[in-house]
């Protein structure tokens, strides 16, 4: 029989996948820690996998598939280095509405200067300015994938125009140019809000670098929803306190949680929030939408056919 461990702060939620598949035994546990005694025989592990690592998945013999319950498969693929017969899938593709509210949330915050009226709430204090319009601004979005697609399309019910940066340009419903990566200063000069949603791959860390912010508008924001390690972190606070540009919304960071000590919390030209782009109310139900049908095909011996396999 196959046995299913789930790793994952969320236990209940995976309650009706399991009643939907008796022929399966699931194991539900918050931490790897409290899965301890089923690691030796779980054959699919479903997880986030930002806790996994090799000396984990060396106490796992029986595992034969591992369900990573992000779309971003990084840190999985390394736990896995040195089990290669190991089948990996994603949950690529659930994320594009949430995303595109974050992104929205973002630009919103920063353009009416969110944070500067909850200070003024703070202190009962009355005070009015000129906030700025999305509408008939540029946005940038730098990684055309499904989420991508998502954010162009919220952007364009705004009214904003809608540019993009993509590894392998093609034309895109609502965005009026592609570039392609190695243009990508190009694309940023255009942008008053420079929109990042790239996975992170050794092509794309520090993606966001000097060169990059010196050739944004100095009333232009960035916007990062994809991995912190995407931005080179000590340029980006260079242009921020110099004023290359206007400021930034950051949801992912190099270190998280984001250190006390980290001087972004401390720069009034920057919205932070938790690393809750991806996250909703629904996110689990979403994501069985992905692992159910392959677990489907997974207990039929249909293994071709997955959905969202990652190569290795």
């Amino acid at each position: 029989m196959t046995e299913v461990l789930v790793v994952d702060w969320r236990p209940a939620q995976f309650a009706d996948t399991a009643a939907r598949f008796p022929q399966v035994t699931f194991r539900v546990s918050e931490s790897f820690e409290q899965a301890a005694a089923h690691l030796a025989t779980a054959s699919v592990l479903v997880s986030v996998g930002r806790d996994l690592t090799p000396e984990l998945v060396q106490r796992m013999p029986s595992l034969e598939w591992m369900h990573c319950l992000i779309s971003g498969t990084d840190r999985a693929v390394a736990a896995l280095a040195q089990r290669p017969e190991v089948v990996l899938t994603s949950t690529r593709g659930i994320h594009g509405p949430q995303m595109a509210e974050a992104a929205l949330c973002h630009m919103l915050c920063l353009a009416r200067e969110v944070p500067r009226s909850v200070r003024n709430q703070d202190a009962r204090r009355w005070e009015r300015w000129d906030p700025l319009v999305l509408g008939e601004r540029t946005v940038g979005i730098v990684g055309l994938g499904l989420t991508g697609e998502h954010i162009a399309r919220a952007c364009s019910a705004v009214g904003m125009d809608v540019v993009g940066v993509s590894r392998t340009p093609r034309e895109l419903a609502g965005v009026a140019r592609v570039f392609t990566r190695e243009r990508l200063a190009e694309a940023a000069a255009l942008a008053d809000f420079l929109v990042l949603t790239v996975p992170l791959a050794p092509d794309t860390e520090r993606l966001i670098d000097a060169r990059v912010l010196a050739a944004m508008k100095s009333t232009a924001y960035l916007i990062n929803l994809a991995r912190g390690e995407v931005v080179d972190t000590d340029a980006l606070l260079d242009a921020l306190r110099s004023g290359q540009i206007a400021g930034a919304g950051l949801d992912v960071f190099d270190s998280e949680p984001l250190p006390p000590g980290s001087p972004l919390w401390e720069l009034d030209n920057v919205f932070l929030t938790a690393h809750l782009g991806g996250r909703s109310d629904r996110y689990i139900r979403d994501a069985m939408t992905i692992f159910e049908p392959n677990l489907s095909r997974w207990v039929a011996g249909e293994r071709a056919g997955l959905q969202n396999l990652v190569a290795r």
